[in-house]
Protein backbone atom coordinates (compact mmCIF):
# COMPACT_ATOMS: atom_id res chain seq x y z
CA UNK A 1 0.00 0.00 0.00
CA UNK A 2 1.41 3.37 -1.06
CA UNK A 3 0.35 6.12 1.37
CA UNK A 4 0.93 9.84 1.06
CA UNK A 5 0.95 11.88 4.27
CA UNK A 6 -0.97 15.15 3.99
CA UNK A 7 -0.12 17.63 6.75
CA UNK A 8 -2.36 20.73 6.77
CA UNK A 9 -0.61 24.08 6.59
CA UNK A 10 -1.58 25.22 10.11
CA UNK A 11 -0.29 21.93 11.55
CA UNK A 12 2.96 22.33 9.62
CA UNK A 13 3.43 25.91 10.84
CA UNK A 14 2.08 25.85 14.40
CA UNK A 15 1.86 22.23 15.56
CA UNK A 16 4.59 20.24 13.78
CA UNK A 17 4.59 17.74 16.65
CA UNK A 18 1.14 16.60 15.47
CA UNK A 19 2.48 15.86 12.00
CA UNK A 20 5.39 13.93 13.52
CA UNK A 21 3.05 11.99 15.82
CA UNK A 22 0.84 11.11 12.84
CA UNK A 23 3.78 9.75 10.87
CA UNK A 24 5.13 7.79 13.84
CA UNK A 25 1.70 6.38 14.66
CA UNK A 26 1.23 5.13 11.11
CA UNK A 27 4.68 3.55 11.18
CA UNK A 28 3.90 1.77 14.46
CA UNK A 29 0.74 0.42 12.83
CA UNK A 30 2.75 -0.99 9.92
CA UNK A 31 2.27 1.80 7.37
CA UNK A 32 5.24 3.48 5.71
CA UNK A 33 3.99 6.87 4.54
CA UNK A 34 5.72 9.30 2.21
CA UNK A 35 5.71 13.05 2.75
CA UNK A 36 5.78 14.75 -0.66
CA UNK A 37 7.44 18.11 -0.15
CA UNK A 38 5.59 19.86 -2.97
CA UNK A 39 2.31 19.70 -1.03
CA UNK A 40 0.76 22.97 0.09
CA UNK A 41 -2.60 24.05 1.52
CA UNK A 42 -5.73 22.20 0.39
CA UNK A 43 -7.32 25.54 -0.51
CA UNK A 44 -9.93 25.60 2.23
CA UNK A 45 -9.12 29.08 3.66
CA UNK A 46 -9.60 30.76 0.29
CA UNK A 47 -12.78 28.83 -0.42
CA UNK A 48 -14.21 29.65 3.01
CA UNK A 49 -13.53 33.33 2.37
CA UNK A 50 -15.50 33.34 -0.88
CA UNK A 51 -12.49 33.09 -3.17
CA UNK A 52 -12.85 29.49 -4.31
CA UNK A 53 -11.99 30.27 -7.93
CA UNK A 54 -8.62 31.54 -6.71
CA UNK A 55 -8.11 28.21 -4.95
CA UNK A 56 -8.41 26.14 -8.14
CA UNK A 57 -4.63 26.13 -8.85
CA UNK A 58 -4.13 24.91 -5.27
CA UNK A 59 -6.64 22.10 -5.90
CA UNK A 60 -4.74 21.02 -9.00
CA UNK A 61 -1.43 21.07 -7.13
CA UNK A 62 -2.92 18.82 -4.45
CA UNK A 63 -4.16 16.35 -7.06
CA UNK A 64 -0.86 16.37 -8.96
CA UNK A 65 1.04 15.83 -5.70
CA UNK A 66 -0.97 12.87 -4.47
CA UNK A 67 -2.34 11.22 -7.62
CA UNK A 68 0.10 8.29 -7.52
CA UNK A 69 -0.74 7.21 -3.96
CA UNK A 70 -3.24 4.52 -3.03
CA UNK A 71 -4.36 6.63 -0.06
CA UNK A 72 -3.80 10.18 1.15
CA UNK A 73 -3.98 10.40 4.94
CA UNK A 74 -4.27 13.57 6.99
CA UNK A 75 -4.84 14.36 10.70
CA UNK A 76 -7.62 16.89 10.04
CA UNK A 77 -11.25 16.19 9.23
CA UNK A 78 -11.89 19.70 7.90
CA UNK A 79 -9.12 19.53 5.29
CA UNK A 80 -10.00 15.98 4.28
CA UNK A 81 -13.65 16.98 3.95
CA UNK A 82 -12.65 19.89 1.73
CA UNK A 83 -10.70 17.66 -0.63
CA UNK A 84 -13.43 15.02 -0.79
CA UNK A 85 -16.38 17.39 -1.15
CA UNK A 86 -15.18 20.67 -2.60
CA UNK A 87 -12.79 19.49 -5.29
CA UNK A 88 -15.96 18.85 -7.29
CA UNK A 89 -15.64 22.25 -8.98
CA UNK A 90 -12.66 21.18 -11.08
CA UNK A 91 -12.88 18.79 -14.02
CA UNK A 92 -13.49 15.28 -12.70
CA UNK A 93 -10.66 13.47 -14.44
CA UNK A 94 -9.74 9.94 -13.30
CA UNK A 95 -6.86 11.30 -11.19
CA UNK A 96 -9.11 13.88 -9.51
CA UNK A 97 -11.72 11.24 -8.72
CA UNK A 98 -9.02 8.93 -7.38
CA UNK A 99 -7.58 11.57 -5.03
CA UNK A 100 -11.01 12.68 -3.81
CA UNK A 101 -12.16 9.13 -3.12
CA UNK A 102 -8.99 8.01 -1.38
CA UNK A 103 -8.15 11.01 0.78
CA UNK A 104 -8.96 9.82 4.30
CA UNK A 105 -8.89 11.29 7.77
CA UNK A 106 -6.31 9.60 10.01
CA UNK A 107 -8.65 7.73 12.36
CA UNK A 108 -11.05 6.78 9.58
CA UNK A 109 -8.04 5.30 7.77
CA UNK A 110 -6.88 3.38 10.85
CA UNK A 111 -10.30 1.84 11.49
CA UNK A 112 -11.84 1.39 8.06
CA UNK A 113 -8.78 0.78 5.87
CA UNK A 114 -6.30 -0.85 8.26
CA UNK A 115 -9.07 -2.58 10.21
CA UNK A 116 -7.54 -1.61 13.57
CA UNK A 117 -10.09 -0.93 16.31
CA UNK A 118 -7.91 -1.13 19.43
CA UNK A 119 -4.66 0.60 20.34
CA UNK A 120 -2.44 -1.03 22.99
CA UNK A 121 -1.22 1.19 25.78
CA UNK A 122 -2.49 3.35 28.60
CA UNK A 123 -3.40 6.97 29.20
CA UNK A 124 -4.54 7.39 32.83
CA UNK A 125 -6.28 10.74 32.52
CA UNK A 126 -9.79 12.16 32.33
CA UNK A 127 -10.16 13.05 28.67
CA UNK A 128 -12.61 15.46 27.11
CA UNK A 129 -13.28 14.58 23.47
CA UNK A 130 -14.06 17.43 21.08
CA UNK A 131 -16.03 16.35 18.03
CA UNK A 132 -15.21 18.71 15.19
CA UNK A 133 -18.08 19.61 12.88
CA UNK A 134 -16.47 18.59 9.58
CA UNK A 135 -15.38 15.20 10.88
CA UNK A 136 -18.64 14.47 12.65
CA UNK A 137 -21.31 15.89 10.38
CA UNK A 138 -19.35 16.06 7.15
CA UNK A 139 -17.45 12.77 7.18
CA UNK A 140 -19.90 11.05 9.57
CA UNK A 141 -17.17 9.88 11.93
CA UNK A 142 -19.35 10.16 15.04
CA UNK A 143 -23.02 10.07 15.97
CA UNK A 144 -24.90 13.36 15.94
CA UNK A 145 -26.95 14.32 19.00
CA UNK A 146 -29.80 15.63 16.88
CA UNK A 147 -30.13 12.14 15.37
CA UNK A 148 -29.49 9.86 18.35
CA UNK A 149 -28.55 10.14 22.04
CA UNK A 150 -25.97 7.34 21.60
CA UNK A 151 -22.46 8.75 21.97
CA UNK A 152 -20.24 6.81 19.61
CA UNK A 153 -17.62 7.46 16.96
CA UNK A 154 -14.40 6.28 15.37
CA UNK A 155 -12.00 8.21 17.58
CA UNK A 156 -13.92 7.38 20.76
CA UNK A 157 -13.65 3.67 19.94
CA UNK A 158 -9.88 3.88 19.54
CA UNK A 159 -9.41 5.86 22.76
CA UNK A 160 -11.77 3.56 24.69
CA UNK A 161 -9.36 0.68 24.13
CA UNK A 162 -6.65 2.42 26.17
CA UNK A 163 -6.13 1.45 29.80
CA UNK A 164 -6.85 4.06 32.46
CA UNK A 165 -8.53 6.55 30.13
CA UNK A 166 -11.78 8.02 31.46
CA UNK A 167 -14.04 10.13 29.23
CA UNK A 168 -15.55 13.36 30.45
CA UNK A 169 -19.34 13.32 30.26
CA UNK A 170 -20.09 16.71 28.75
CA UNK A 171 -23.40 18.51 29.07
CA UNK A 172 -23.38 19.28 25.34
CA UNK A 173 -21.51 16.44 23.67
CA UNK A 174 -21.06 17.71 20.14
CA UNK A 175 -21.43 21.48 20.23
CA UNK A 176 -19.35 23.53 17.78
CA UNK A 177 -16.28 25.23 19.26
CA UNK A 178 -16.81 28.38 17.19
CA UNK A 179 -13.58 28.24 15.20
CA UNK A 180 -15.08 27.77 11.75
CA UNK A 181 -11.94 28.65 9.80
CA UNK A 182 -12.15 32.28 8.68
CA UNK A 183 -15.38 32.63 10.71
CA UNK A 184 -13.19 33.24 13.77
CA UNK A 185 -11.79 36.30 11.95
CA UNK A 186 -14.94 37.69 10.37
CA UNK A 187 -17.09 37.04 13.47
CA UNK A 188 -14.47 37.14 16.19
CA UNK A 189 -16.80 38.01 19.06
CA UNK A 190 -19.27 35.20 18.35
CA UNK A 191 -16.43 32.76 17.73
CA UNK A 192 -14.74 33.62 21.03
CA UNK A 193 -17.96 33.26 23.01
CA UNK A 194 -18.67 29.86 21.46
CA UNK A 195 -15.15 28.75 22.38
CA UNK A 196 -15.60 29.98 25.95
CA UNK A 197 -18.88 28.10 26.30
CA UNK A 198 -17.28 24.92 24.99
CA UNK A 199 -14.34 25.18 27.40
CA UNK A 200 -16.63 25.87 30.36
CA UNK A 201 -18.37 22.56 29.71
CA UNK A 202 -15.02 20.77 29.97
CA UNK A 203 -14.02 22.66 33.12
CA UNK A 204 -17.40 22.03 34.74
CA UNK A 205 -17.12 18.30 34.15
CA UNK A 206 -13.48 17.83 35.12
CA UNK A 207 -11.55 17.42 31.87
CA UNK A 208 -7.81 17.05 32.41
CA UNK A 209 -6.80 16.55 28.76
CA UNK A 210 -8.84 17.95 25.89
CA UNK A 211 -8.38 16.08 22.62
CA UNK A 212 -9.85 15.65 19.17
CA UNK A 213 -8.98 14.90 15.59
CA UNK A 214 -8.77 18.42 14.17
CA UNK A 215 -6.02 20.72 15.40
CA UNK A 216 -7.74 23.85 14.10
CA UNK A 217 -10.58 23.44 16.61
CA UNK A 218 -8.13 22.45 19.33
CA UNK A 219 -6.04 25.54 18.57
CA UNK A 220 -9.11 27.72 19.09
CA UNK A 221 -9.99 26.02 22.37
CA UNK A 222 -6.39 26.09 23.54
CA UNK A 223 -6.38 29.85 23.07
CA UNK A 224 -9.37 30.16 25.40
CA UNK A 225 -7.73 27.83 27.92
CA UNK A 226 -4.44 29.76 27.89
CA UNK A 227 -6.11 33.13 28.30
CA UNK A 228 -8.10 31.80 31.21
CA UNK A 229 -5.04 30.08 32.71
CA UNK A 230 -7.11 26.92 33.08
CA UNK A 231 -5.66 23.57 34.21
CA UNK A 232 -6.43 21.68 30.98
CA UNK A 233 -3.85 20.24 28.61
CA UNK A 234 -4.67 20.17 24.89
CA UNK A 235 -3.40 17.30 22.71
CA UNK A 236 -4.28 16.02 19.27
CA UNK A 237 -5.45 12.42 19.53
CA UNK A 238 -2.57 11.30 17.32
CA UNK A 239 -0.19 12.45 20.06
CA UNK A 240 -2.07 10.43 22.69
CA UNK A 241 -2.22 7.25 20.63
CA UNK A 242 1.35 7.52 19.38
CA UNK A 243 2.68 8.12 22.88
CA UNK A 244 0.85 5.08 24.22
CA UNK A 245 2.43 2.61 21.81
CA UNK A 246 5.96 1.74 22.89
Amino acid sequence: MKVGLFIPCYVDQFYPQVGIATLQLLEKLGVKADFPKQQTCCGQPMANSGCEQDAIPVYHNFVDTFQDYDYVVGPAGSCVYHVRKHFNIIEQTPKVEHVRENTRELFDFIINVLGITEIPGSFPHKVGLHLSCHGQRGLHQANESEMTPVRDGQLKRLLTSMKGLEFTELDRNDECCGFGGTFCVSEAGISARMGQDRVKDHVRNGTQVLTGGDMSCLMHLEGVIRRGKLPIKVMHAAEILNGAIL
